[in-house]
């Protein structure tokens, strides 16, 4: 179905867009989060959102770039109650760190997007994996262009710093 073609509260459209958009959202969620369960468990949240809402799309924005929205909404919920809670448990388990603890040598990418802040990881993972534009990807997180380009930039400069030159490769090489 052309990206425009979905009809707002129209089931069998949900359901079609369901079909067509459940695979890259999870390979988003899953480049944003720790793991394939917590990918999972955000892109059925992702759904669920989104059926309650669908009625009251608009759709003067791809449907898929909306539900890439609220994924990354999800993602980065998801993201930080882990983070409070993780670091909670790892404080009371160790006390607080002395010092800073080293970054692990010989990250892949795909380790090194889940180091990034999740706005930083999403950019990446909407530009060099889904081929969005800046525009698309404005739309997607709800934010400016020229936030879209500062972040894209701001992740990139990130994952040069953890991958050094190999990065640029791999994101050469990643699907679009």
């Amino acid at each position: 179905m052309p990206p425009n073609a979905y009809r707002p509260g129209d089931r069998a459209d949900f359901d079609c867009l369901y079909r067509e958009t459940y695979s890259r959202i999870r390979f988003t969620l899953q480049g944003m989060l720790r793991d394939g369960p917590s990918a999972e468990d955000c892109a059925q949240e992702t759904f669920e959102k989104a059926f309650r809402a669908w009625p009251t799309w608009k759709g003067d924005a791809p449907a898929e770039a909306w539900l890439h929205r609220i994924a990354v909404n999800v993602a980065i919920s998801r993201h930080r109650s882990e983070r409070v809670r993780e670091m909670g448990e790892t404080i009371r388990r160790l006390g607080r760190p002395s010092h800073a603890a080293s970054a692990d040598a010989g990250l892949d990418l795909l380790d090194a997007l889940r180091r990034l802040p999740p706005r930083e990881s999403a950019v990446i993972v909407l530009r060099h994996h889904h081929g969005y534009s800046n525009r698309e990807i404005a739309f997607a997180l709800g934010a400016p262009e020229s936030t879209v380009a500062s972040r894209l930039a701001a992740a990139k400069r990130h994952l040069f710093e953890m991958l050094g030159e190999s990065v640029t490769v791999e994101l050469r090489r990643s699907p679009r």
